[in-house]
């Protein structure tokens, strides 16, 4: 299939200003593929194209890249980062996990240990969770009062601007997951010897809080949704379709980029290698 003949990002993409209602949102949606050997050639593809583009983005050095991977515990974040490495160098990528925040980070600002793992300029970064942690866990979980979380949403959108206008795109993906789906997940690590080591007791405490995180992840989604760093939703009950599509949109991004190769200082004609 012809990347022409492909999906293109723009349907995944969350159009600024809408009101977002997870209901939606089919995340059982796999496009115009019927299953995962249908996606096989261009997954395939674009991982090759992927490797291409980042030695470009490396090499030239004008832009940064950062993919914030957000989504419900099950919805894929580990098995995304996991299938992009297959196709990204680790010369000019990284991947950061934000965990609970540690006591010298609650020192600081909320966004101080985010801004900390930025990408630089070359380079590809990877958010396992990110700044959203602060307007997702700490709303349903009361961490914080509700005046303090209110005023996050115009810092983080304030924050992703300023990135923006200083070289780094953002491309910022919410991996859909239904809650039976979830349940199958868990399950599935549960009856796994080899994948017990990811099931937390705590993912059924969460679980419980499921409708709250809905609520809280929609909020997100309509009021950080920019032109500068709009949103995309990623149907990711077929974990396949997950990975093509973040994969095709990470592609689609690169290449808008426009990137050239340096051009050198000198003839190569000129140069005798004896």
């Amino acid at each position: 299939m012809s990347v022409s003949e492909r999906q293109r990002s723009e349907p995944w993409m969350i159009e600024p200003g809408t009101t977002v209602s997870l209901t939606d949102y089919d995340p059982d949606h796999t496009g115009c593929f019927r299953n995962e050997k249908a996606a096989a050639d261009a997954m395939r593809a674009d991982l090759e194209r992927l490797r291409e583009l980042q030695e470009l983005l490396h090499v030239e050095s004008r832009h940064a890249v950062l993919l914030v991977l957000q989504g419900m515990d099950t919805s894929g974040k580990d098995g995304m980062i996991k299938h992009l490495s297959s196709g990204l160098s680790l010369v000019g990528a990284e991947v950061s996990d934000f965990k609970q925040p540690t006591a010298p980070e609650l020192q600081h600002d909320f966004l101080w240990r985010i801004h900390q793992r930025v990408p630089e300029r070359g380079r590809i970064g990877i958010f396992n969770r990110s700044q959203y942690e602060d307007v997702l866990v700490v709303r349903v979980h009361d961490l914080v009062p509700e005046k303090v979380w209110e005023k996050r949403y115009e810092q983080i959108n304030a924050f992703e601007q300023m990135l923006t206008e200083n070289g780094t795109t953002i491309v910022k993906c919410f991996l859909h997951i239904s809650k039976k789906e979830q349940k199958e997940r868990l399950l599935a690590r549960l009856a796994d010897s080899t994948k017990l080591w990811k099931f937390n007791p705590g993912d059924l405490k969460e679980r419980g809080h499921w409708s709250a995180y809905q609520q809280a992840y929609a909020a997100a989604l309509t009021r950080c949704n920019t032109a500068a760093a709009p949103w995309y939703m990623i149907p990711a009950n077929k974990k396949w379709y997950r990975n093509y599509v973040v994969t095709r949109i990470l592609v689609e991004t690169l290449e808008r980029l426009d990137m050239r190769y340096p051009t050198p200082d000198f003839d190569p004609a000129d140069i005798k290698i004896r």
